[in-house]
């Protein structure tokens, strides 16, 4: 009856603060419970992680991308069985150049260079995975309660007992007061040097299910020179986590669920219509489209069919219907952050961080109806992915097996037709937007080169220089930096929120805001996340229900 009365008073908010606190030792024990089988339970998942860093020159802080310096980008996959293994995607960054082997470290300083390691960043979701987060091993503190969202939680300050010990948390965590699970930690790994760094994160969790939690999004700032850290560089980063039920999981739950179909007996088709050489072709073409789509989504890189799809193919009919097109086409999110869009078949596919960045409609339809142009024109991708052979490799060899770019001379066909497609559209008179956005993205892009390095696509920039659709670039308005009303583009994360279990993508919901200085613009910018955190109810979802 005590304990339950002591706990009652800690959700009330008058729990006393000092560490010996009967109902204080009560609530560790059981977060420190929670997440324990928190670590065991993700030893059984192998998310996709990708980290993109803005880095600033030495002596600079991070607060305007006039001085980013230069830009590095990660995306592979984690397996977390034993230690954190991270297998890359793709790399680019000075590590990948430098000839260092794998470390968990996060980063490494040699010659007043930073290298970045991808595993460092993994690591920040968890609190403590090697000593182990129990009473035994850190203090905690009360430090009241807070909204995150719809979850109510519970503020504690941790602090490790031994404070020699190296790689020890130290900071706040966020515990949901239901059962008990941490859902954010904010803070510091103990013992930063110029060999084995450590640097201050924001790591968040989103509830998947019913006491099911997992990382989704992390966030990193270092400014040199700032009291006690050895950062000789400051910069600032995003690491996002998804595709945690992708794969062959999916594959034998959609199997049962037709093994119990087909307990009730279907008669054949009885069309005896025979295929023309043409129909057979376009079967070809859609089957090879068809693979590679599966193949894409399957590695967790393509969102599954959703509500973003809608808007996409809403602008895409727009065009379409304006035009006078017939051909069939939709769109697709592809979930990474470089700034690309390409077609396989009648799919356009642009991706999440180029979405994220665009300002308004008229700037999707201009991306979009460059896309759309290649479909109109006949330009064709490779019809060999048909072969279902041809997309059975492993998830490291699919950037180099994947490539969509298309020729300069179809770049520039496509561009021509594509500005007449946005004459005769709703668009016409908003081009100008259009235009500015080109404009902003000409002006960032050589602080930017991996953000606007496509993975697999066509880029819309490299360096100064804009690759496509110089026609609007040519006609936009100047860029006026000051000037408060004029929006040439978002920051990261503006548009699109990935659900890191089942990867699928809706759009985010905010309130207008208005900017009181200039450099809130924050154009292309890596921001600190903020998450509104709910409860899932019922079963976890499979990819695409």
């Amino acid at each position: 009856m005590k304990t339950s009365y002591l706990l009652l008073a800690v959700l009330l908010g008058s729990l006393p603060t000092y560490a010996g606190d009967a109902a204080l030792l009560n609530i560790v024990q059981r977060v420190t419970k929670q997440e324990a089988a928190f670590v065991s339970q993700l030893r059984t998942r192998t998310p996709v992680l990708e980290t993109y860093i803005q880095e600033a020159p030495a002596g600079t802080e991070v607060k305007t991308n006039t001085r980013v310096a230069k830009d590095h980008y990660f995306l592979g996959r984690l397996h977390l069985a034993g230690d954190i293994e991270y297998t890359p995607i793709v790399a680019r960054s000075d590590l990948a150049k430098s000839g260092l082997s794998k470390s968990s470290r996060l980063m490494f300083f040699r010659s007043h260079s930073m290298l970045f390691a991808p595993e460092g960043f993994a690591q920040m979701i968890f609190i403590d995975a090697q000593a182990g987060f129990s009473p035994e091993t850190y203090s905690f503190e009360y430090a009241g309660r807070e909204f995150l969202g719809d979850v109510r939680a519970l503020i504690l300050d941790v602090t490790p007992r031994d404070p020699t010990s190296p790689g020890r948390f130290i900071g706040r965590i966020w515990v949901e007061d239901t059962t008990y699970q941490v859902v954010r930690f904010n803070g510091n790994y103990t013992h930063s040097t110029a060999a084995h760094m450590f640097f201050h994160f924001d790591s968040w969790r989103v509830c998947v299910a019913p006491d099911l939690w997992v990382p989704a999004v992390i966030y990193v700032e270092e400014t040199a020179g700032a009291k006690k850290t050895s950062a000789p560089f400051s910069f600032k980063a995003q690491t996002r986590l998804w595709g945690y039920n992708t794969g062959a999981a999916l594959r034998s739950d959609e199997l049962a669920r037709i093994l119990v179909e087909m307990e009730t007996p279907v008669k054949d088709g009885e069309s005896g219509a025979d295929a023309s050489p043409l129909e057979s072709q376009r079967a070809w073409e859609h089957q090879s489209e068809q693979n590679v789509l599966d193949r894409l989504e399957k590695s967790g890189l393509l969102s599954p069919k959703g509500a973003v799809d809608q808007v996409l193919d809403t602008v895409i009919n727009n065009l379409s219907v304006s035009n006078g097109l017939t051909m069939e086409a939709h769109g697709r999110v592809l979930l990474t952050t470089p700034i690309e869009t390409f077609t396989v078949g009648h799919t356009i596919l642009i991706s999440r961080g180029l979405l994220d960045v665009l300002p308004d409609e008229s700037s999707l339809a201009m991306v979009l109806s460059d896309e759309l142009a290649h479909i109109a024109l006949g330009h064709k991708t490779n019809t060999q992915f048909a072969f279902r052979s041809m997309t059975m490799f492993s998830d490291e060899d699919l950037m180099e097996r994947f490539r969509f770019a298309r020729s300069p001379q179809e770049i520039a066909e496509a561009g021509k037709r594509a500005v007449e497609f946005l004459s005769k559209s709703p668009y016409a008179a908003k081009m100008g937007n259009a235009g500015l956005f080109l404009r902003a993205l000409s002006s960032r892009a050589p602080r930017f080169p991996n953000l606007i390095r496509p993975n697999i696509g066509n880029g819309l920039a490299n360096g100064e220089t804009i690759l496509r659709m110089a026609d609007l670039l040519a006609r936009a308005p100047s860029l006026e930096e000051d000037k408060l009303e004029q929006i040439a583009a978002l920051p990261l994360g503006s548009r699109v929120k990935l659900d890191p279990w089942t990867c699928e993508t809706s759009l985010v919901k905010t309130k207008p805001v208005e900017l009181l200085a200039a450099r809130e613009k924050l154009l292309f910018e890596i921001t600190p996340f903020t998450l509104f955190l709910t409860r899932t109810e019922g079963r976890p979802k499979a990819s695409g229900e």
